[in-house]
């Protein structure tokens, strides 16, 4: 019976965690394909454009690393059911027909993805640690999966009722999880984050490895963030209707879902990953490259992009997890890594926009985004190692 019970609560534990997924990255992702309506209904410029690209990003900069702190006053769980909250708050905001609101909004969907980038492997460290990898690839089949479907239906569901609307129907997702993350709200007084000995943490930030793996994910979210907010707009600007460039983004998408089938069972057992990690990221730079001088194979340069970006995204994750050694080292690196890497990743955006309007073409932001690929490889040799991150020494 009791048996029973524990299994119960291990899969809604499961099902919580794969629904927190859906939400950080669909209600971001989701705005790409619409940007050129908005853009011409508020009047926007391309940089303001790619500012509010990088508003998700900048707010995943600044509050990743108060995260940690965050959890350890109200707990982990009660403080990805806040994030759940403050992402919905942030979608109906988005979508009120105001400049203001949309910036503002845009802001507040990046707190709350912030808040469970960063603890939801700290929560699968704790509760999973012997299932890392397999966890965080279910999460990012989950993420990928759903980030597709977003940029899928916009269009459609824009078509129909407005592009005002149809953002503001993607509230369902984060009310739909915060209905289903209530049973684990009863576990927020049992939460511990610090390792067992407090004098035994991890100093990420005087660490090389620590640094390593921060470059690794911030080298390979520029590419990503870049293709997640612009790629829509580079294909419509190609001649590709607005349906179709929503289906090459929910490509880009969908196929980020795919390393987590092919990589999850496997990481555990390499001796390293140096070589996996420099693959993807290579094969992200290949593809970019291909956007360039094959646009009309748009479709096949958006499923290698989305899936060395997966695959680079759920490496960064694993590193995160497996170079750590304690639940409060992961979170302490999590929040390290995802602060520099998402304030990488949100030049990205500003950058593109800004040297669009320099060149007036896609040719030499596509160019400068792969070389960024390419430094994400060279990254990925040394987080790839087969190390932990050492401990300060309780001895003076």
């Amino acid at each position: 019976m009791s048996d029973t019970k524990t299994k119960w609560h291990a899969i809604l534990l499961v099902v919580g965690i794969l629904f927190i997924a859906v939400n950080l990255r669909a209600p971001f992702t989701g705005i790409a394909p619409v940007l050129p309506l908005i853009q011409s209904d508020f009047g926007l410029s391309n940089s303001a454009v790619g500012l509010l690209t990088s508003l998700p990003l900048l707010a995943f900069a600044a509050f990743s690393p108060i995260s940690a702190s965050v959890a350890r006053k109200f707990g982990l769980e009660r403080t990805l059911f806040g994030a759940l909250v403050v992402i919905s708050l942030g979608i109906l905001l988005r979508s009120a027909a105001s400049t203001w609101a949309l910036y503002a909004g845009t802001m507040l969907i990046g707190t709350g993805i912030a808040l469970g980038n960063v603890l939801l492997p700290g929560l699968i460290k704790r509760d999973f640690s012997t299932k890392v990898a397999s966890m965080i690839g279910a999460y990012s089949i989950t993420m990928g999966a759903a980030g597709a479907v977003g940029s899928a239906v916009i269009i459609p569901l824009t078509q129909a009722w407005g592009w005002h609307s149809a953002l503001s129907l993607l509230v369902a997702a984060p009310l739909f999880a915060l209905v289903l993350w209530l049973p684990q709200l009863k576990k927020h007084g049992r939460v511990k984050l610090s390792a067992p000995k407090k004098s035994a943490a991890v100093a990420v930030w005087q660490s090389p490895l620590a640094w390593q793996v921060t470059l690794f994910m911030g080298l390979n979210a520029m590419p990503f963030y870049v293709a997640v907010g612009w790629l829509p707009t580079i294909l419509m600007d190609h001649g590709i209707s607005a349906t179709q460039a929503g289906t090459v983004h929910g490509t880009l998408q969908l196929t980020t879902a795919i390393p987590g089938l092919m990589l999850a069972a496997t990481l555990r057992r390499l001796k390293d990953q140096k070589l996996a990690a420099v693959t993807v990221s290579l094969l992200v730079a290949l593809s970019l490259i291909g956007l360039i001088y094959a646009p009309d194979l748009a479709m096949l340069w958006a499923a290698l992009l989305g899936f060395g970006s997966g695959a680079s995204m759920m490496l960064g994750l694993t590193f995160i997890g497996l170079r750590t050694k304690n639940a409060g080292d992961t979170v302490a690196l999590s929040g390290m890594a995802q602060c520099v890497g998402y304030l990488m990743a949100a030049t990205g955006p500003l950058l593109l926009g800004k040297l669009h309007d320099w060149t007036g073409g896609w040719t030499a932001p596509l160019l400068i985004t792969s070389a960024i690929a390419v430094a994400g490889a060279f990254t990925g040799m040394m987080a790839g190692r087969n190390v932990r991150l050492e401990t300060v020494s309780s001895a003076n």
